[in-house]
This record gives structure tokens, C-alpha cells and sequence, in this order.
């Protein structure tokens, strides 16, 4: 079995893949939040921290890459290749509204003969310079329409994609409803590259689920698992999934290791930013995710968010870390 880390722009950086690192294990893979290459050529400094190599020294790292334009894409892959990377994937599923109207992530999806000429001139550009780095795809089953899929799968099987990560949901879909489980099981049976599974994976029992589907269609496959929304709301998720029992240490310990986890991104935060605004809308987004392990906290939950100081903030959460109602056993729904 194999487990990645889902990219999610604004919250899967550097700060937070490290602060995971050190403090759980089970996630073979982390993928960074897409880098957008422009005309121009240049990465911004919040693209290139995100990517260096000092800062992310304990993590096997995939870039992700979001781009209609064969040139800005292999421009980058030449960037990356020179910073030691050896594969980087392709963004075809971000269901965002500013970013499907520039025709690229999901966007890109409805236009399959320019998505067809992209993939080309990519592996051929790869091929005639040589580059050192293979190419994944993260893709949606269509943007309008799940019948879409069955012709983005021919455009895929065309080119020697290293691994192919169907999040079975429409553009349209965004990520309400439950995904649709025919048409990864059509990409388990015709995909010619390995296939990966993203999409409401929650809990251990989720990912069981899955693998129970992918073990009557493809019996013996190596099973590959992206886990996004569920891992960010219980870290600990990958350690289950890889456990047999799916219980691999005690609540109190699964509690004080997500108290460490806690502590080393508001440190982290608080080194590379300035202010205690920045470093609080940080924290504050996650405790959309976190949140569900702490049920009627609500007063406490609300203290986090209107806490307008770091002191504030530390003594609203760690009253609630301390909560004896906190419980693993919750999930986020969604």
C-alpha cells in the first residue's frame, strides 16, 4: 500500500508537511499546493520556499504543477529538476471557480483535444531535452459531465504517465455528495498507468472500503491512497490506515502527539511570519478541520476564534487540547 498527502493550497506547506513529519509517520508522499507558472517565468518567493530542499529535508516531496501551456510547464519542470526533484505532477482536478475559468485544473478537462496536444508537446519536450523527471496526474472524472471520462482516459493511456490519481467527482461537484465509485473502478480496469484514490477518505474504515472495491476489480494491485481534508483533520489518519488493527496507540497518546503536532506549526508559523495576524489566520483555518475532535467545545472553539492575540489564542487552545472531551474517534464529514 501507498499513502500521499493531498496538496491543499494554503494550508500543506512547508510549515505544516514538516511539523507532520516529525511528529506521525504513514505518509510515504507529501505534494505540494500547485505551483502556478506564468509567461514571466519566475517563481514567487512563497512557490520557491515551498520547494527548496532545506526545507523539506525529511519529506519525500512531489510538485504539483497547474498550467494550460506546454512551454511555462516545462519551464518549470527544468526549475525543479535542478533542485533534485524527479517528478512532478499535473493539476487537473482544483474544482476553483478563478481557476476553471482559465481553463486549467478541472477547467482543462472540457477541453480534451488542447489537453491532448499539451500532454504531447510535454513528453516531448521531456524526451528531447532529456529531463530527469516523470509525470503524474491528479484528474477529476470531467468537468461537466462524468461521461467525459471514459475520452480522458484515452487522451491519459496515450502518454506514459507514472501514475494516474482519479478523484471520482465532476468539476460540478466540487466536493459535495459522495464520489463516484463506477468510474474509478473503470480507471482501475483501463488505466495503463498505476492508479491512486483520492477523495473522501476520512477514517481507516473509509480507505478499507476503497480497498475492499479495488481488491474485486484489480486483485494483487498495489493499492494508492491520497488522503487531503481527512488528514488534515486527524494527522494521525495514516498510521491507521497502514495499522491492522487500526488502532495503533492508545487515545491519550493519539491526544498528546496532536497537542506536539499543535505546538511545532504555531512555532513554525511564528518564525517565518510576522505578526500575530498572519500566524493566527493560519492556526484559525485549521480549526475548520480539527475541530471535529473536540464535540461540545463549542464555547472553547469559539474563545480560538475571536482571539485577535497569540496569548489569547495559546490559552483558548491549549484550555481546549486539555479537554477531556477530546475524541479520535470523530471524523470530519466534510
Amino acid at each position: 500500500m501507498r499513502t500521499s498527502f493531498a496538496p491543499m493550497e494554503g494550508i500543506t506547506g512547508y510549515v505544516f508537511r514538516n511539523a507532520h513529519r516529525a511528529v506521525y509517520r504513514g505518509a510515504d508522499r507529501y505534494f505540494t499546493p500547485f505551483l502556478a507558472p506564468g509567461a514571466s517565468h519566475v517563481l514567487s518567493s512563497r512557490e520557491k520556499n515551498d520547494i527548496l530542499p532545506e526545507n523539506n529535508r525529511d519529506v519525500c516531496l512531489i510538485p504539483q504543477i497547474l498550467t494550460n501551456r506546454a512551454e511555462d510547464f516545462l519551464w518549470l519542470c527544468r526549475v525543479l529538476a535542478d533542485y533534485g526533484y524527479r517528478e512532478v505532477n499535473l493539476n487537473l482536478g482544483c474544482p476553483s471557480g478563478t481557476v476553471t475559468a482559465k481553463k486549467k485544473g478541472a477547467g482543462f478537462l472540457l477541453f480534451r483535444g488542447e489537453l491532448d496536444r499539451f500532454l504531447e508537446s510535454v513528453f516531448e519536450g521531456i524526451y528531447s531535452e532529456e529531463l530527469p523527471v516523470r509525470v503524474s496526474v491528479k484528474t477529476r472524472i470531467g468537468m461537466e459531465d462524468p461521461g467525459e471520462f471514459p475520452d480522458l482516459l484515452t487522451i491519459y493511456n496515450r502518454y506514459p504517465l507514472s501514475e494516474l490519481i482519479i478523484h471520482p467527482r465532476i468539476r460540478n461537484d466540487y466536493y459535495e455528495g459522495f464520489p463516484r465509485m463506477e468510474y474509478f473502478r473503470t480507471g482501475l480496469m483501463e488505466s495503463a498507468a498505476p492508479v491512486s484514490y483520492n477523495g473522501n477518505l476520512f477514517s481507516a474504515a473509509d480507505a478499507k472500503a476503497v480497498a475492499k472495491e479495488w481488491e474485486k476489480v484489480r486483485p494483487g494491485m498495489e493499492q494508492s491512497f491520497m488522503l487531503g481534508r481527512g488528514a488534515v483533520a486527524s494527522p494521525w489518519i495514516f498510521e491507521e490506515i497502514c495499522h491492522e488493527s487500526g488502532k495503533p496507540c492508545s487515545a491519550g497518546d493519539i491526544r498528546d502527539r496532536f497537542i506536539r503536532f499543535h505546538d511545532l506549526l504555531l512555532e513554525g508559523y511564528e518564525e517565518i511570519m510576522s505578526g500575530d495576524r498572519n500566524v493566527l489566520f493560519k492556526m484559525k483555518e485549521l480549526w475548520f478541520y480539527l475541530g471535529c475532535h473536540f464535540p461540545g467545545c463549542e464555547k472553547e472553539m469559539k474563545r480560538i476564534k475571536k482571539a485577535q492575540k497569540l496569548s489569547d489564542y495559546r490559552d483558548a487552545a491549549a484550555r481546549l487540547m486539555a479537554d477531556s472531551r477530546f475524541d479520535a474517534d470523530r471524523f470530519f464529514a466534510g
